[in-house]
C-alpha cells in the first residue's frame, strides 16, 4: 500500500527534475543556442531598418513624381481644350479623385457644363422600378423620353435621359431647352439618385469625363458594377467619353471596357486617374477623342496600350 512518505518522496523527486532541467536549460541557452538567436534578432532587425529606408526612398519618389507630372501640366495642358464644352460625371466609387481630374481639365481650358455626382441610390439594383417610373415622370417637352431604351433597366434608362440633357443631341435633333434640363436634373436630385445644382448646368456639353473608381464588392457587386457599364453605354451613345478610373482588374469599369472589344473602339480609359499623373492624361485623352475622333487605353495596368496618347503637334 502506497503511505504518505512514498507520495511525499515522488513529488520532490519531480521538482528537483524541474530544477535541473531549468538550470541545464538556462546554461545550454547561455550558449551557442543563444548567440544563434542575438544574431537572427540583429539581422532581422537590420532587415527590418532596410524596409523602412526602401518604403520611404519609394514614398519620396512617387511625391517627386507626383510634383513633376504637377509642373509637366503647367506646361502640356494649357490651351488644348480651349472652347471645348466638358460635363464631369462622378460615380459613387470614384469621388475621391474627381476634383483632381475637374482641375486638370479646367488647366486645359474646358469650359465645364456643369459636374453630375451620381449618388450609390442610382446603381442599387433595389431601385429599378424607381428609376424606370422617374425616367417617365421626369420627362419634360425638349427632353422626352422616345427613344430610350425600353428593356426594362432603370439605370440604363435614366442613363439614357441624362446623357440627352447633358450632352448635345445628334444633328438635325431639337436641342434640350435650359428649363427642361434644370427640371430633370432637379428631379433625379431632389430624388437623391445624384447631387449637383441645376442652375450651375450652363448648357449641354460636346464629351463628358466619367470618374469612376474600384469595383464594388458587396452582396450586389456583380448588378451594381453592370449598372456603371450602362451609364458609360448611353453616354457613348450620344457624345465624347473618357473614363478616368483607379486600376483596372476586377470588373471595374476600366476593365470591363478594355475587355469588350465594342467599347474600346469608342471609350477612352485611363487606369490610373487616381494620381496626377492619370489626371494628366485623362485631360490628353480627351484631346485626342475631340481632336482625332480616336479612343485609346492608357495608364499602368498590363492591359493599357501605353502611358499616354500621342497626340499629333
Amino acid at each position: 500500500m502506497i503511505n504518505f512518505r512514498y507520495h511525499v518522496v515522488s513529488l520532490t523527486a519531480v521538482f528537483l527534475a524541474l530544477a535541473i532541467g531549468l538550470v541545464v536549460g538556462t546554461a545550454a541557452l547561455n550558449g551557442p543556442v543563444a548567440d544563434s538567436l542575438k544574431e537572427q534578432v540583429t539581422g532581422l532587425r537590420k532587415d527590418n531598418q532596410q524596409w523602412r529606408q526602401t518604403v520611404s526612398n519609394m514614398e519620396k519618389q512617387l511625391g517627386l513624381e507626383e510634383e513633376f507630372a504637377e509642373e509637366m501640366s503647367q506646361v502640356v495642358l494649357p490651351g488644348t481644350l480651349t472652347g471645348r464644352r466638358v460635363v464631369v460625371l462622378s460615380l459613387p466609387n470614384g469621388r475621391d479623385h474627381t476634383e483632381g481630374v475637374l482641375k486638370k481639365l479646367q488647366l486645359a481650358g474646358a469650359t465645364i457644363t456643369g459636374r453630375v455626382d451620381l449618388q450609390d441610390k442610382f446603381v442599387n439594383p433595389d431601385n429599378n422600378s424607381n428609376l424606370l417610373e422617374l425616367a417617365v415622370t421626369a420627362a419634360r417637352p425638349t427632353a422626352q423620353t422616345t427613344g430610350l431604351p425600353g428593356n426594362g433597366h432603370g439605370v440604363e434608362t435614366s442613363s439614357a435621359l441624362l446623357a440627352s440633357v447633358l450632352l448635345d443631341r445628334s444633328q438635325g435633333a431639337a436641342p434640350v431647352s435650359d428649363a427642361d434640363r434644370r427640371a430633370v436634373l432637379a428631379a433625379y436630385n431632389n430624388a437623391g439618385y445624384l447631387t449637383t445644382d441645376s442652375n450651375k448646368v450652363t448648357g449641354s456639353a460636346e464629351a463628358v469625363v466619367v470618374v469612376s473608381g474600384q469595383p464594388y464588392v458587396d452582396k450586389d457587386s456583380d448588378k451594381r458594377d453592370e449598372s456603371v457599364v450602362k451609364i458609360a453605354e448611353q453616354f457613348d451613345r450620344t457624345g465624347s467619353i473618357v473614363v478616368g478610373g483607379n486600376g483596372s482588374v476586377g470588373g471595374n469599369l476600366v476593365a470591363v471596357v478594355r475587355g469588350d472589344p465594342v467599347l474600346a473602339q469608342t471609350i477612352s480609359t485611363v487606369d490610373n486617374a487616381n494620381t496626377v499623373q492619370g489626371q494628366l492624361v485623362t485631360s490628353l485623352a480627351l484631346v485626342q477623342q475631340l481632336t482625332e475622333k480616336k479612343a485609346g487605353q492608357y495608364g499602368v495596368g498590363d492591359n493599357a496600350a501605353s502611358l499616354l496618347p500621342r497626340l499629333p503637334q
